[in-house]
C-alpha cells in the first residue's frame, strides 16, 4: 500500500466556491426549463463531509426544484418491503435536482458493518443495485455517485470535534461512536461497495475529503464538469484530478484511497 498521497489546501476558497454556485444556478435554470431529473448521491464514513458539501451545492438554488433527502432507521414495515422500495418515493421528477445524504448504499456499508442485515439480503443487494441504476439510467435520470473519502487520522480529529462543540451535538451518535473502532471493517465494506457496484451507468466518483475545502469545490467542478448548460464556463468546472476522480483499483497502490 501506498502512502497517502498529500492534499494542498484550496486558496481563495470562497471566491471560488461563489464562482462556482452562480455556475450551479445557470445550471438549474436550464434543468427545470428542459425538465430535466438529476440524482445526486453522497457516501463515505461518518464526519466525512456530506453535510457541508451538500450545504455548499444547494445554498443558493431553487429549494422548489431542489430537494435533499436524509432517511433516519427504517421502520419494521419498511424492513418487510423490498429494499429499495424506501427510496424510490424520493427519486427526482421533472425539472427537480435531487441530492441523497447516504441513500441504498447503507446496505453495503453500516449495515453489512454494525449487522443490520444478513448475509443473503447483501449480497441480494450487491447483486441487484446495477440493474436497478440501470433502470433509472434508461428512465432519464441522471446519475452522480461520490463516495468521500477521508483517513483514519482526520475522522478521529473531526470526532472529536463533535464531542465539544455545541452546535455539533445533535451529530453524535452510538454508530459515531464505533466508526472508529470498526476502522478496518469500513474500509473493507467501502472497497468491495466500490468494486462490486461501480458500472458504465452508475460509476463512481472518489473524492479525497481531509481538506473540507478542497473537497467541497472540486465535487462541484466535477459535477459541472460533467453537465451541459447554457453560458457554462468551462474555465471553472475543472476538478483536480488528484483530488476528485472515476473510481479505479490501481487508485489504492498510487495512494489516493485511505487505508
Amino acid at each position: 500500500m501506498a502512502k497517502q498521497a498529500k492534499i494542498e489546501p484550496e486558496p481563495h476558497y470562497h471566491a471560488a466556491l461563489n464562482e462556482l454556485q452562480i455556475e450551479l444556478v445557470k445550471f438549474q435554470r436550464q434543468l427545470i426549463a428542459k425538465n430535466e431529473r438529476i440524482l445526486v448521491l453522497f457516501e463515505g464514513r461518518d464526519t466525512a463531509g456530506k453535510d457541508g458539501t451538500i450545504k455548499h451545492i444547494t445554498e443558493h438554488l431553487s429549494p422548489r426544484e431542489t430537494r435533499v433527502v436524509a432517511l433516519g432507521t427504517p421502520s419494521d414495515l419498511e424492513r418487510s418491503a423490498w429494499y429499495f422500495q424506501r427510496y424510490v418515493r424520493y427519486l427526482p421528477t421533472a425539472r427537480e435536482f435531487v441530492l441523497f445524504n447516504r441513500s441504498w448504499y447503507n446496505r453495503a456499508g453500516v449495515e453489512r458493518v454494525m449487522g443490520f442485515c444478513t448475509k443473503s439480503e447483501y449480497t441480494q443487494f450487491i447483486k441487484s443495485v446495477p440493474d436497478f441504476e440501470t433502470m433509472l439510467v434508461d428512465s432519464g435520470i441522471q446519475l452522480f455517485k461520490y463516495y468521500l473519502d477521508i483517513s483514519r487520522a482526520e475522522q478521529e480529529q473531526r470526532l472529536e470535534d463533535r464531542r465539544h462543540d455545541p452546535l455539533k451535538q445533535w451529530k453524535i451518535s452510538p454508530i459515531d461512536e464505533a466508526a472508529l473502532s470498526h476502522w478496518d471493517d469500513y474500509s473493507k465494506a467501502r472497497d468491495k461497495m466500490l468494486a462490486d457496484t461501480h458500472h458504465r451507468k452508475g460509476p463512481w466518483t472518489v473524492v479525497r475529503a481531509d481538506d473540507k475545502h478542497t473537497a467541497r469545490l472540486n465535487v462541484i467542478r466535477d459535477l459541472l464538469s460533467r453537465l451541459s448548460y447554457k453560458g457554462k464556463d468551462s474555465k471553472l468546472a475543472k476538478p483536480d484530478r488528484e483530488i476528485v476522480f472515476e473510481f479505479r483499483k490501481s487508485a489504492y497502490k498510487e495512494g489516493l484511497i485511505a487505508p
